[in-house]
């Protein structure tokens, strides 16, 4: 997630307010945790990644057609808060011999794990003091890294993906901000696309808010249409893997109720164990109505991350 802006005071206690609010109301009242996969588990909703479902993936593969899925990391693409990124050449190192060979390094600094293209692992956000599978912050976080849940836990993710098309559904090139997609306009576009979702599966919505990457950046990053909150537990009931989308919160922001902050990402990462991709370039998907392929994605084993750069490909 990404903005021009300056996170303010407010906004950081406003936040914090809001995952405390939602533990009172909802997160210590639904036993949440342990999860299903046991209360070691640090994989989540990647279990569901069986052989059948790598096959299934490969079943989807008729045309050879590969689509990345991933922006272009670079100077001045959209960067939430603080978050900065930036590629320096230090210079060419000679090499011995008169073949005069010569290499370049590169140093690339940056919130790598949440910037651009990215995987929130299940240790991005949680509720309160309380993460995937109920672990404690104060257990697991470290300056150096975390000692559970780690994105170098999830291992590599070949499956059945599937496009929910929001913005043809809704009959526009985008929808507007901050838009709440409904669980109605999921299986409306579902219906339209001739489309069901399989446990196991990874699910992409496109929103058209991708067209204003490195367009309209300011617009980009000031609010973002989003699934609601209703939107997500229907897609947790499906026992997906992965929600993504074209903006960079997968969820609606700011969310309709003015309380809450980021309660999908509480719902998906924290109670369910399902990942968000987020900032995904989705729009060649949608122009060639591909509703259907296989998902192909390796999160960096970068141990203790928050999450995981990268391009993920899509294949029909």
């Amino acid at each position: 997630m990404k903005r021009t802006m300056q996170v303010s005071a407010v906004a950081v206690a406003a936040f914090f307010a809001g995952a405390l609010a939602t533990t009172v109301t909802s997160g210590q009242t639904d036993k949440w945790y342990p999860s299903r996969w046991g209360a070691a588990d640090q994989r989540g909703a990647a279990n569901r990644l069986t052989l059948a479902k790598v096959l299934d993936a490969k079943a989807m593969i008729t045309a050879g057609k590969v689509y990345q899925l991933g922006r272009v990391y670079e100077a001045g693409m959209p960067l939430y808060g603080t978050r900065h990124y930036s590629l320096k050449i230090p210079y060419a190192f000679q090499m011995p011999g008169k073949n005069q060979a010569n290499y370049h390094d590169d140093i690339i600094s940056g919130e790598l794990t949440q910037i651009g293209t990215q995987f929130d692992g299940l240790g991005h956000l949680g509720i309160g003091e309380l993460f995937y599978n109920g672990n404690k912050k104060s257990d697991f976080v470290t300056p150096d890294g975390f000692k559970k849940l780690g994105i170098e836990n999830v291992g590599a993710i070949v499956t059945r993906g599937v496009l929910i098309d929001v913005a043809k559904y809704k009959g526009v090139p985008r929808l507007q901000s901050p838009y709440a997609i409904t669980v109605a306009d999921l299986t409306g576009a579902l219906q339209r696309e001739k489309m069901e979702i399989k446990s196991g599966d990874v699910v992409l919505v496109h929103t058209g808010w991708g067209s204003l990457w490195m367009k309209d950046n300011a617009t980009f990053n000031a609010s973002s249409p989003g699934i609601s909150i209703a939107a997500a537990e229907w897609l947790a009931s499906k026992e997906v893997v992965v929600v993504g989308s074209d903006n960079w919160g997968v969820e609606a922001f700011p969310n309709p109720d003015p309380n809450l902050t980021a309660p999908v990402h509480q719902l998906m990462l924290a109670k369910n164990g399902i990942y968000l991709h987020e900032n995904l370039a989705t729009e060649d998907l949608a122009r060639d109505g591909v509703y259907e392929f296989a998902y192909v994605f390796a999160p960096l084993r970068l141990k203790g991350a928050t999450g995981s750069p990268g391009n993920p490909i899509a294949i029909r």
